[in-house]
């Protein structure tokens, strides 16, 4: 009789094809496809009168998988639970180990923080039993997010719209947000005044100098006025250079990637939303076909605050780093990045798995998505063990009589770091020096103009996706695995837009803000969040037990909840229109913005008087390939997006293509790239020009000939209609792959067999849609 094999169960299908390739024939490795057993929809499913006992069921549509593993459980020797190693990941094997009615001999726990041959098998020979403290503070999170959540919504149901949600950081987000909104319409605009003036040394070489103060404090020009007074003393005064100081800077470099700051530099470098940056690190995490390699993970795990990086790791930068840059480019000693106070340390920065895997030596095996995350990582981790960059920096010092001007300029020494990576500033304001002439102190120099200037002091600017997560890290609100989600909430509900790369507070956002300020300041409140967070730490340290931690948060939050309830009955809140400059085609009323199923549309605010709307449109980068008019983007009814001239009906220009900001350096018309998701080449609309690129090598998936009316032809241009008839075109894109995939199904079949169901189909679709 053949020995009993093995069970290893993941989360995902492709973790389970990567491990299983590890640890070979005997063991079976199944995906779990994420949590089997939760908290039921449809109610609360906490116990509140009951010490708050949790009512965990099978998940719906989960079943086969369910059933898939306890047979095969039943038959194994040894069941590995090998989901994700944090939180969520213990308390899925947790609820495994509960659901197949796994024994505790039978039932190993093991953990990868990187998925390479060598962690995998070395982690299967050294299983732990379950971490319960790590389940109960994912117990203690669940929970209490969804009281917060099942018992405030209903409220924000009744009192302003339904479809509503309030949640314990999403709440604590918006709010950020809506602080951010009140600190610029209060922000009160300070003048001021700088002063450059051009000069000239001995040899006639030009440069700038910026005007300091006078005897030797530094002053600011305070209006106009003050401004032309000190030009004029300059003006009767001599420029000598008084001190000349030539030093060496160095600049170090920044630690390797933890989830927050990778989803800021993704954001800010690959213009990725956190979710999708989370999502792509996820597939490398989790294993990618190498040539030459086999599958392999490419990056540990990839939910961490930690700076930590393992000594193997460092020893195979600095190998790396001598042999392709040299040994001058390596520290003195390698390089240790303390990890910030309450950080937890249960894992490693996010690294490559094995740093010899160059983006260049991958390249062909990754989606340009994927090679774009994983490029970034790698170069982060490994300027992260590199030596410090040096630069030679000049400072001059320019006397004017009591007067004082300064300059300075800095040229690369040594590049060190900087040779493979250099981190992105969020304000994209980066001040460049202009490089200096010979000078040498005493030397006269003489002015050729002087240049005052008006400044005003600007208020702070709106939240990005990434200062919005550095802000709530700063602040310790949520932790690796909520920062995504929280952001993508907020912006699924409504509460809060992007225009451009900014966040910006709605009307819907700034009426659940309020309410929540007034009546759940606890909620809402930054520390309160931080602190309950910090409890959360203590579950899972051992110190807090999480149902008292529950009881401490809901006995509390019910009374206020109750009290909210009775204070507040027959009180309706209304969310105010936003109000825009598009007029109503059919009467002249200001339109305003409402949110349907396919989200944000203009509307007439004389409904139901007046019913006229149309899609909500946003004006783009560049301009019109056939008129020079203004690009807008649009919405179709349909839900679909589309680039459009805003001269239309009288210029018919209209593209699916996404129009960008740089112009084409051959010709000088507006570049385009094609739609979708990850990075896509610009090429331009010109068919005049070597870098125009025709539609049909674009990517986009060819179309049937009876699609092709609804699409833009060549040169980005569809035929002049009326506004509701352009909307319309858009909606052929979606049916267009169905009706191909059941033309592939039924081509066995009789030529008139064939046709009939098509008439059938097309009867039915069109009687559904007149239904609705």
């Amino acid at each position: 009789m053949a020995s009993k094999k093995n069970l290893v169960i993941v989360e995902s299908p492709a973790k389970a094809k990567t491990i299983g390739k590890y640890l070979g024939p005997d063991y079976v490795v199944k995906a779990s496809m994420g949590h089997l057993r939760d908290l039921p929809k449809s109610k609360l499913g906490v116990d509140v009168d009951n010490d708050f006992e949790p009512d965990y069921r099978p998940i719906k549509g989960k079943e086969d998988i369910i059933k898939d593993l306890k047979t095969t459980a039943g038959k194994s020797k040894t069941v590995f639970l090998a989901t994700d190693p944090d939180r969520e990941g213990e308390a899925i094997s947790w609820h495994l180990q509960h659901l197949l009615e796994l024994p505790e001999d039978k039932a190993q726990r093991v953990t990868f923080n990187e998925i390479t041959k060598k962690v995998v098998q070395d982690s299967i020979q050294h299983p732990r039993a379950i971490d319960q403290d790590l389940v109960d503070a994912q117990q203690a999170r669940r929970v209490l997010d969804r009281i917060v959540g099942y018992q405030l919504s209903p409220l924000l149901w009744k009192k302003i719209r339904r479809g509503l949600s309030a949640g314990r950081v999403q709440s604590v987000a918006i709010r950020l947000v809506a602080q951010r909104e009140k600190e610029i319409a209060e922000f009160v605009p300070q003048e001021y005044w700088s002063l450059d003036v051009r000069l000239q040394n001995k040899a006639a070489a030009p440069f700038t100098a910026h005007y300091y103060g006078v005897n030797g404090k530094k002053y600011e020009p305070k209006d106009e006025a003050d401004t032309q007074r000190i030009v004029a003393e300059l003006q009767a005064q001599t420029f000598s250079v008084k001190t000349v100081k030539r030093t060496d800077k160095q600049r170090s470099p920044t630690p390797p990637f933890t989830t927050s700051s990778l989803q800021q530099e993704a954001s800010r470098k690959l213009n990725m939303t956190p979710r999708r940056t989370m999502a792509i690190a996820q597939q490398l995490y989790e294993g990618v076909d190498i040539t030459g390699e086999g599958t392999v993970g490419l990056i540990t795990y990839m939910r961490t605050d930690s700076l930590r990086i393992s000594d193997e790791a460092q020893a195979q930068a600095k190998e790396l780093i001598h042999s392709r840059y040299g040994a001058a480019y390596y520290p003195a000693a390698p390089r240790v990045y303390k990890t910030k106070a309450g950080a937890q340390d249960a894992h490693e920065a996010i690294r490559p798995s094995d740093p010899s895997l160059t983006p260049e030596r991958v390249k062909s095996d990754l989606t340009q998505e994927q090679y774009r995350l994983y490029r970034l990582i790698w170069s982060r981790f490994l300027a992260s063990q590199m030596a410090n960059a040096v630069y030679d920096s000049i400072s001059v010092e320019i006397a004017a009589g009591d007067h004082t001007l300064r300059c300075s300029a800095s040229n690369l020494k040594f590049a060190g770091y900087t040779a493979v990576y250099e981190e992105s500033r969020d304000d994209d304001k980066e001040e460049k020096e202009s490089p200096l002439p010979p000078l040498t102190e005493g030397e006269e120099v003489t002015p050729t103009g002087f240049a005052p200037l008006q400044h005003f002091t600007q208020p702070p600017a709106r939240y990005t996706d990434a200062t919005l997560i550095r802000t709530m890290e700063e602040n310790g609100i949520g932790r690796p695995s909520t920062y995504a989600p929280t952001v993508s909430t907020i912006l699924d509900r409504e509460y809060v837009i992007k225009e451009g790369k900014y966040l910006r507070l709605t009307p819907l956002g700034g009426v659940v803000n309020d309410l929540m300020c007034q009546r759940f300041p606890d909620i809402v409140d930054v520390k309160f969040t931080a602190r309950m967070e910090q409890k959360l730490d203590d579950v899972e340290s051992g110190q807090v037990k999480w149902k008292d931690l529950i009881r401490q948060f809901y006995v509390p939050f019910h009374e206020n909840l109750e009290k909210v309830e009775k204070d507040m009955e027959g009180v309706y809140l209304k969310v105010p229109d936003e109000v825009t400059e598009e007029k109503c085609d059919l009467c002249g009323r200001n339109m305003v913005i409402k949110s349907g199923r396919f989200g944000r549309f203009l509307a007439c605010p004389g409904y139901p008087e007046c019913k006229f709307t149309k899609p909500l449109v946003v004006e783009m980068p560049g301009r019109c390939p056939k008129c020079g008019g203004r690009i807008l983007k649009k919405t179709s009814r349909n839900g679909y997006t589309y680039y459009g001239c805003d001269k239309f009906p009288a210029c018919d220009f209209m593209t699916w293509d996404v129009p960008v900001k740089d112009d084409c350096p051959v010709c000088g018309h507006t570049m385009f790239k094609k739609a979708g998701k990850g990075f896509n080449k610009p090429f331009c609309a010109n068919p005049e020009c070597p870098n125009f690129l025709p539609e049909d090598k674009r990517g986009y998936r060819r179309r049937k000939t009876e699609d092709a009316a609804a699409v833009p032809a060549e040169g980005a241009s569809a035929p002049a209609a009326e506004p509701a008839a352009e909307e319309k075109k858009p909606a052929a894109r979606k049916p267009a792959a169905k009706k191909t995939a059941a033309a592939r199904k039924t081509t066995t079949r009789k030529a008139t067999a064939a046709k009939t169901t098509a008439k059938k189909t097309t009867t039915k679709k069109t009687t559904k849609k007149a239904e609705e």
